[in-house]
């Protein structure tokens, strides 16, 4: 079974450490295996890339790096917060802002 993360895709996130600290974007893809997250914008990296068929010039292409889970904090309302679980009225599991204390739809 896999553990309950506490982003989901589509989520906005900023990030709080590393090269790219302190941009903000949408999460677009999770790896759980790595535990990383490919942020909108954020951690843009160079991939050379060979002639192909599909791309007979081959080039330089830009494209965004994984950030790991830990160094990235969900954002809800333009408010950073960290995120705690708790039942709702219908005894079912929903995230929430620990800062505010808002629920994450």
């Amino acid at each position: 079974m896999q553990k309950k993360l506490h982003v989901k895709v589509g989520d906005t996130v900023k990030v709080i450490s590393g090269t790219s600290k302190g941009s903000e974007g949408k999460v677009l893809k999770i790896d759980r295996k790595n535990n990383r997250v490919i942020v909108e914008g954020v951690n843009i990296v160079k991939k050379h890339l060979k002639p192909s068929a599909s791309s007979p010039q081959g080039g330089i292409e830009e494209a965004e790096a994984g950030v790991h889970l830990s160094n990235v904090m969900l954002v809800v309302g333009g408010v950073a917060s960290r995120v705690g679980r708790k039942k709702d009225e219908e005894g079912k599991l929903v995230r929430y802002l620990k800062k505010n204390g808002e629920v994450v739809k």
